[in-house]
C-alpha cells in the first residue's frame, strides 16, 4: 500500500470544503480526478471513508480517524517545507569545514567573527588536517585545499590564490648573513616540507629554470610548523603569502632573493562532491570567503 500525498490533499481538502466540486477547484483539479483519488485511497485502505449522499458527504468513524493522521502528516510536510523556504532565506544548520592548519588559522579564522555576525543561524565546525582528507569518511561539507587538484570526483570553486615567497627571520641572517643569489642558499639552512616534497620545489629562477630544489636541512610535516621554525631563526623558508602577511608587515620575516622570486601562485580551492546538492549554507560560506580572498 503507497498512499501519495496527493490523495491525502484531495481527502482532506473535501472535507474542509463539503464537496468534491469545491475542493476540485481548490485544487485546480477536475472533478472526476479527485473523485479517482478518493476511490484509490479508499481501495488502498480497504475501507470507506466518506458517505455519499445526494445532499452532502459525511465521515465515517474510520474516516475521523484517518483524518486526523492525514492532517498531522500533511502538516508536517508543510512546516518541512517552510522551514527549507526560510533556510534559502537566511541560511541555518551545520556546516563542517576542513582545511589546512596554515590556512585555517590564517585565513579563515580571522574571519570567523563577522561571519557569524552575518549569519548566525549557521553553527561553523572547524576541522584542520594538513594532508587530503576524504571528505565522506570525515563528514565533511567543504575542504579548502591549495595547490593543483588532481581528484576528479570532487567540484571546486576557486577561491583565489597565494604567492609564494622565500623568507628567513632578521635573526637568522644577522647569524648567517644573507645570500645574494639562488646558488648561495646552499650553504644556509632551508627548512622544507617532509610530507610533500613539491612544497620543496621554490620559485626561484637560476642556473636550473624557474624552480630551485631545496634539499632540507630541517623539515616539518606542517606548514605553521615550519613558519615557527623561521621566525625562531632556524633557517630559510618558502611559505605562502596567507600564513605570513603579518610577520612581513611586522618585519619578522624578511623577503629574499626578490629579483629571482618567480611569479608563483598557488590556487586555492573549495571542493565538495560533484554529487552534493548545494545548501544555502554552503553558498553563503564560499561567497563570503571568496569576497574577502586577496587578488
Amino acid at each position: 500500500m503507497q498512499i501519495t500525498i496527493e490523495e491525502l490533499l484531495a481527502f482532506r481538502t473535501v472535507v474542509d470544503s463539503g464537496t468534491i466540486t469545491a475542493a476540485a477547484d481548490q485544487l485546480g483539479q477536475t472533478v472526476s480526478g479527485i473523485s479517482r483519488a478518493l476511490g484509490r485511497l479508499e481501495k488502498k485502505l480497504g475501507t470507506t471513508l466518506l458517505r455519499r449522499t445526494t445532499r452532502r458527504l459525511e465521515l465515517t468513524e474510520e474516516g475521523q480517524i484517518f483524518l486526523l493522521r492525514s492532517r498531522a502528516i500533511l502538516g508536517a510536510l508543510d512546516a518541512a517545507e517552510d522551514e527549507l523556504a526560510a533556510r534559502r532565506q537566511a541560511p541555518a544548520g551545520l556546516l563542517r569545514v576542513n582545511a589546512a592548519t596554515p590556512f585555517m588559522l590564517h585565513a579563515i579564522v580571522p574571519l570567523v567573527p563577522e561571519f557569524s555576525r552575518l549569519f548566525p543561524r549557521i553553527s561553523l565546525e572547524l576541522n584542520t588536517d594538513d594532508l587530503n582528507v576524504d571528505l565522506l569518511a570525515q563528514r565533511t561539507d567543504i575542504a579548502i585545499r591549495i595547490g593543483e587538484l588532481r581528484d576528479s570526483t570532487l567540484h571546486a570553486r576557486p577561491l583565489g590564490a597565494s604567492r609564494l615567497r622565500v623568507l628567513a627571520s632578521p635573526a637568522y641572517l644577522a647569524a648567517h648573513g644573507r645570500p645574494k643569489c639562488v646558488a648561495d642558499l646552499a650553504s644556509h639552512q632551508r627548512i622544507g616540507n617532509s610530507q610533500l616534497s613539491s612544497l620543496n620545489q621554490w620559485p626561484l629562477r637560476g642556473p636550473h629554470g624557474d624552480s630551485y630544489a631545496a634539499a632540507p636541512t630541517l623539515s616539518a610535516s606542517s606548514g605553521e610548523t615550519m613558519r615557527h621554525l623561521a621566525l625562531a631563526g632556524m633557517g630559510v623558508v618558502c611559505l605562502a603569502d596567507f600564513m605570513t602577511e603579518t610577520d612581513r608587515q611586522r618585519g619578522d620575516l624578511v623577503q629574499l632573493l626578490a629579483r629571482e622570486t618567480v611569479e608563483s601562485r598557488q590556487p586555492v580551492n573549495a571542493v565538495y562532491y560533484r554529487n552534493t546538492a548545494l545548501s544555502s549554507r554552503i553558498t553563503a560560506f564560499l561567497d563570503f570567503i571568496a569576497a574577502r580572498m586577496p587578488p
